[in-house]
């Protein structure tokens, strides 16, 4: 369970293709104006997804100008629904929004920085890129962002981002056979300096991996991640919770957090990302493989198979869960 969220109507303002998979938004709130956010911010917005009001978390792009809310979302056709669901938006549409939260809030008092972006993973660090630039320019600090995407036309975002940083910005596309040297450009990242990154759980785990064999200070290195990603398309599967005396089937396109919450078994969750580990429940029994795709638990943990991120990883096949629910004495 999570606190009382509080909810604004919100108005559609503007609609532009940034590639040919990630459509960016102007939201403008139905009365006011946006409220200013820091880098790194996101929003809340409620969306009907197959008949269901469901949340979804957008990060803010680029500066506020005080108006309107810009988000930028990336069509999923394998996905949950509410990348489709946001798709379908057009000018003049009407939908529920959140104050701006922050949860990957930046540092602007750190001698150095290095950001790293795959795919939409950019959208929460277009902000970071352009305020760090003229921070940079004062303070004699160090900025270099490099960027991958699978190919030329994914890397949304490219003129505003050359503007900022023209040099310091690295790009590279996987289609052409590119791909980050990690090891190298953490190596080049001079003692104190930060690592922002953002983007598949993928590229993070091995962001993770790359840092701690360098010897990097674990407070220095700030993520975010997109815990849509696995290494399995998203499939259906049974889950059973005895305590509850539940046995349900959990959709493709629903997460495990939504099905039990449906089911009647609470959970406490909060980011609904793979990040704070507060939805992970404890793994009684597996027949198949499990598809973690949270950031929270160590490797070690994710080899064991004992516990399981409930609001963003999946599994191949079934399993037996334990909740934190004990009947009143």
């Amino acid at each position: 369970m999570k606190s009382t969220q509080t909810w604004q109507p919100a108005t559609v303002a503007a609609v532009r293709d940034a590639t040919p998979t990630v459509r960016e938004f102007e939201i403008r709130p139905a009365e006011g104006s946006a409220a200013p956010w820091q880098a790194g911010s996101h929003l809340q917005l409620q969306v009907l997804v197959n008949g269901k009001v469901q949340t979804r978390s957008y990060s803010l792009v680029g500066l506020p100008d005080g108006v309107s809310y810009r988000i930028a979302v990336k069509r999923m056709d394998d996905g949950r629904g509410g990348s489709l669901a946001m798709w379908r938006l057009a000018v003049g549409d009407r939908l529920q929004i959140s104050d701006p939260q922050n949860h990957f809030q930046l540092d602007l008092s750190a001698p150095h920085y290095l950001i790293v972006a795959g795919g939409i993973g950019i959208t929460p660090l277009v902000m970071m890129a352009q305020q760090l630039q003229g921070q940079c320019q004062k303070s004699g600090a160090t900025l270099r962002m490099l960027y991958g995407a699978r190919t030329q036309e994914e890397l949304a975002f490219l003129p505003l981002l050359r503007e900022a940083l023209g040099d310091a910005l690295q790009t590279f596309v996987a289609g052409r056979g590119e791909s980050m040297d990690l090891a190298a450009a953490i190596g080049a990242l001079p003692a104190g300096g930060q690592l922002y990154t953002c983007g598949p759980v993928s590229m993070l785990e091995a962001v993770r991996k790359s840092w701690a064999q360098a010897g990097r200070p674990l407070a220095d290195l700030r993520f975010e991640t997109f815990g849509s990603s696995g290494r399995f398309a998203a499939q259906a599967f049974r889950v059973r919770v005895p305590r509850h005396q539940v046995d349900i089937m959990v959709p493709a396109d629903t997460t495990l957090l939504d099905a039990l919450e449906s089911a009647g078994v609470e959970s406490i969750f909060d980011c609904r990302r793979g990040e704070c580990g507060l939805c992970a429940m404890d793994v009684l029994a597996l027949d198949g493989e499990i598809d973690h795709r949270d950031v929270f638990l160590s490797e070690h943990e994710k080899q064991q198979n004992t516990r399981i991120c409930t609001c963003v990883s999946r599994v191949v096949g079934s399993l037996t869960l334990d909740s934190s629910y004990r009947p009143e004495a």
